[in-house]
């Protein structure tokens, strides 16, 4: 007996030629449209997600040849010292987040350094005129590397040697300019142009590189060598002699010559008193999720409060992208800012800690403020114009085992000039400091800035699922990362949907950078969402700012970890990368 085909098949058969399908086969109907314009990768060994694709690529390799998640973000930090010089340095910021298999806690690693022991706030301003120039004056203790040596000789499994040989490759033979990363070093320009030692390194030419150069750091590839060639005797044994030569040594005491001919304040003990701090990292829970981040030496808390004040809110009643969506989640954000400005900064001389801050009662106060018909004035005052942009990078991974990194490293090569001969700088990120002697954030001896800087990880008990997320972006950063975790936890999307989904920022707070912007009321909106949601929201009373589709300053969410994929299934690895950045995502 012959079975006739389905007409709808019948038909398409009969009108391919040469082996070919045509425009009707297969049909609308049988394969949907894309859930997202990237895939979300899927993983059985293991993910990862970072700012700059040859770090992604590099970090595949290294847990593909055995190394854990720990190790791949190891490597895969120094490498974007190298290959991310827009974006961070070896002598910057790297707050970073760590998860080990089989260990619940969520470990923190402040990764910022402190103001030198005679950086008095009165000093400060009498030297530069109650100014706050950029440069090396708001230099602070390099704390980038300390956490690379830190997480590798605790949590990791790798020899020093050879965590730092793609970093030392990349540095020495040079890495070819993608089209972002050139325009980037064409537009940083206008910064470090001000530094001979940073224009001879980056513009080596003379002039603004072009896409397809090469560009290679060869003062930066002989300190990475050198840091190597102390890798001797136990694992332990060699990264502690690298950090020591970097802290102590030689190499700390030219980098620390060089910054104070150029106006720093630190001096060689700073260096050698330096001492990070390892702690567990603070949470809020949110749809069952635990939610972490840095403490309030940052301003990672800022998503925690939103979260605990959303928390109480039906959000799944409110479709995705309305006026109420984005207006409850933009007022949440502006209440996390404001206590930002209120509360936040180095523990050590903060006034209210980060226990009280996320209680409950407290966030209920904050909760009640919030009216759907009205917007908050949040903690803008009046405005105020300037330019106080910085950027980062981040960086993701984790593994079959349960190993889970985040690390969010940054320091751009605008902010501070590159010292001779060693090839990176001092962190500038002082300029994160305030010079309101009552403000929380201000400028002493020994203090730490307030950094932008803010991974997290989340991490579901009940399934199992666990991910790091992250963000470049300054005050967009934890902005970002909110409206990520609401969309996959009260949305249900993909993390890739996630990552491209339209965004709202809010600026009614001052920016983080000197000379702190702000901006009352003021929404910024992707250009995604419908007219009539901009006219509701106008009508709340927020002065809405029109962004195009996709902007840059939206920031770069990129998310490594595990997911349930379907109803009763097992969580398995996933990643996700934002196209608004150059961010790349891999698995295996």
């Amino acid at each position: 007996m012959t079975t006739q085909a389905p007409p709808q098949i019948a038909q398409a058969e009969a009108t391919q030629t040469g082996g070919m399908r045509n425009a009707g086969s297969p049909t609308p109907a049988v394969f949907p449209e894309p859930e997202s314009m990237r895939p979300t990768i899927v993983g059985r060994d293991f993910v990862v997600s970072a700012g700059h694709p040859i770090v992604a690529q590099v970090m595949s390799e290294v847990m593909a040849q055995g190394g854990t998640a720990i190790d791949a973000g190891v490597v895969g930090g120094l490498l974007s010292n190298v290959v991310q010089v827009d974006m961070c340095n070896l002598g910057g910021v790297a707050p970073t987040l760590i998860r080990q298999a089989g260990d619940p806690t969520v470990h923190v690693l402040d990764g910022v350094g402190n103001w030198g022991a005679n950086a008095t706030l009165e000093e400060f301003l009498e030297r530069h005129g109650g100014d706050m120039p950029l440069g090396s004056p708001p230099g602070v203790v390099p704390a980038a590397f300390d956490v690379w040596c830190t997480a590798l000789s605790r949590f990791g499994t790798m020899r020093f040697a050879d965590a730092v040989a793609p970093a030392i490759d990349a540095a020495k033979n040079g890495f070819v300019l993608d089209q972002r990363t050139a325009q980037a070093l064409g537009i940083l320009g206008n910064g470090f142009s001000a530094y001979p030692s940073s224009l001879e390194v980056y513009w080596p030419e003379g002039r603004k590189p072009c896409t397809g150069e090469i560009l290679v750091q060869a003062d930066l590839a002989r300190t990475l060598e050198r840091l190597a060639e102390c890798d001797l005797g136990s694992r332990d044994e060699g990264i502690a002699r690298a950090r020591a030569l970097f802290y102590e040594g030689e190499l700390a005491q030219e980098l620390i010559a060089f910054h104070q001919e150029t106006g720093g304040w630190l001096t060689l003990e700073d260096m050698r008193a330096y001492r990070p701090e390892i702690g567990t990292a603070p949470q809020i829970n949110f749809r069952g999720w635990q939610v972490s981040t840095p403490g309030i030496v940052g301003q990672g808390p800022v998503m925690l409060q939103a979260l605990g004040i959303l928390e109480e809110f039906a959000l799944e009643d409110l479709p995705r992208g309305s006026a109420d969506h984005l207006h409850v989640v933009g007022e949440a954000l502006k209440q996390g800012f404001a206590e930002r400005e209120r509360y936040y900064a180095d523990p050590s001389f903060a006034k209210v800690d980060i226990e009280k801050l996320l209680s409950e009662p407290h966030l209920a106060e904050l909760r009640a403020q919030i009216d759907m018909g009205a917007a908050l004035d949040g903690a803008a005052a009046q405005a105020q114009d300037g330019i106080g942009r910085f950027d980062t990078t981040y960086i993701a991974a984790a593994d079959a085992a349960g190993n889970v990194f985040s690390s969010m490293p940054s320091d751009t090569i605008d902010g501070a000039p590159i010292a001779p001969g060693l090839g990176f700088f001092v962190s500038p990120r002082g300029v994160q400091s305030r010079l309101d002697p009552n403000h929380p954030a201000c400028i002493a001896p020994g203090k730490r800035p307030r950094l932008t800087p803010a991974p997290a990880i989340a991490v579901n008990p009940a399934t199992g699922e666990a991910m790091a997320i992250g963000c470049p972006g300054g005050d967009m950063i934890v902005q970002a990362m909110l409206q990520s975790v609401v969309d996959m936890f009260c949305y249900d999307m993909t993390p890739q949907q996630a990552v491209e989904a339209p965004r709202i920022a809010t600026f009614s707070h001052p920016g983080s950078f000197y000379p702190h912007p702000s901006f009352p009321k003021r929404l910024a909106v992707e250009g995604r969402f419908a007219p009539e949601v901009l006219s509701s929201l106008s009508a709340r009373g927020h002065v809405v700012h029109e962004w195009p589709a996709f902007e840059f300053d939206a920031g770069g969410v990129s998310i490594a970890g595990t997911r349930v994929l379907a109803d009763g299934g097992m969580p398995r690895l996933v990643a996700a990368a934002d196209p608004r950045r150059i961010t790349y995502a891999a698995g295996r």
